[in-house]
């Protein structure tokens, strides 16, 4: 006969662990942050049919090659693209070492505040700001400056720093991506030294998965001491038609997932798409002005138009962030499961 106490002892686990199945297939559930409409189940169904051996899209670990592109698919890119922004606080930042600056465009404009004569400097002033704050030093030292700004810069709207405005979905899409076998790549216009100054701790992807934008390098043993320098001229942009360029050189596989969310990225997702076998090809559309911004065609940051006109026409994956986003940042409440 069993005890009564002992009865009741089973009859509570049994009803603690008939309580607790719910929530541990709720904590499992893939993409939490994404609501449950298009996007999230093209994603799931993409993942699940080419990791399951009995289908005929199945891809070997070894070919689940995923990329993103960084700026705006994964994390923001408004009012101004986060690396620049560090170029031009490093501008200020050196600005007493050269005196110059205080007389000659651009860097005058930058330590002015003259965004418009900044503005009429075109790409050319740019570049020599980037030139000015990028190159010209050892590999160590700028991966020293930029964890440094990056450590103490505040985005101007929210506050945050900007490894904190991250996009909670797609840190989740990276989770998901890798608890499932693929690897997980960054393919940026960026520099390829400033996003490996934190992508590794805040997105998971190790420095040798971030391929960017590349100044030249030298060796140089001076003094006893070995390090790679820095130079002006530029190796290898990172953008449109040189993002697939460079995952074939890099990578030598052609990936059979890729994300990204403006016309900088066509190329990459048409390369994608290019392969053979099953394809996922997604962007990022940015619809909400609530939480983050809305823009796209008419956008001079992270414009998206051919790229959205050709996902339509080939059936891509466009995620609507305000229509299927519960959540933008990790520090933002969820909002309610929408079901769409």
């Amino acid at each position: 006969m069993t005890h009564p106490l002992l009865h009741r002892q089973r009859f509570g686990l049994a009803l603690l662990f008939a309580m607790a199945v719910p929530l541990l297939a709720q904590a499992s559930e893939p993409l939490p942050s994404w609501n449950d409409g298009p996007a999230k189940k093209s994603i799931i169904e993409f993942v699940q049919t080419v990791t399951d051996q009995s289908s005929k899209d199945f891809v070997k670990p070894a070919e689940r090659i995923a990329v993103f592109d960084n700026d705006g698919t994964l994390w923001s890119e408004q009012p101004m693209y986060f690396e620049l922004l560090f170029a031009l606080d490093e501008v200020k930042r050196n600005a007493a070492q050269h005196p110059e600056w205080k007389t000659t465009q651009p860097f005058k404009a930058v330590l002015e505040n003259d965004h418009k004569a900044l503005a009429a400097s075109g790409m050319d002033g740019l570049l020599k700001i980037v030139g000015a704050t990028h190159t010209g030093m050892t590999t160590e030292a700028f991966d020293d400056y930029a964890k440094t700004w990056l450590s103490q810069a505040r985005h101007p709207k929210t506050g945050k720093p900007y490894t904190e405005m991250i996009f909670q979905p797609m840190l989740e899409m990276l989770d998901y991506l890798r608890s499932q076998n693929f690897k997980t790549y960054i393919v940026s216009g960026g520099d390829t030294g400033f996003m490996r100054a934190f992508a590794e701790k805040v997105y998971g992807i190790p420095p040798e998965q971030v391929i960017g934008t590349t100044f030249v390098t030298a060796f140089q043993f001076k003094d006893g001491k070995a390090s790679i320098v820095r130079t002006p001229k530029l190796a290898h942009n990172d953008d449109g038609p040189g993002k697939p360029e460079s995952i074939d050189a890099v990578i030598g596989k052609r990936p059979i997932l890729a994300f990204g969310n403006s016309d900088g990225d066509l190329q990459m997702l048409q390369w994608t798409a290019a392969g053979s076998g099953k394809r996922f090809m997604g962007l990022v559309h940015h619809t909400d002005a609530k939480r983050e911004w809305a823009y796209d065609r008419k956008s001079d940051i992270g414009r998206l138009d051919k790229a959205l006109d050709e996902a339509k026409t080939r059936g891509w994956t466009v995620v609507d962030m305000a229509a299927e986003w519960r959540r933008i940042y990790p520090f933002d409440p969820p909002l309610p499961e929408q079901v769409q």
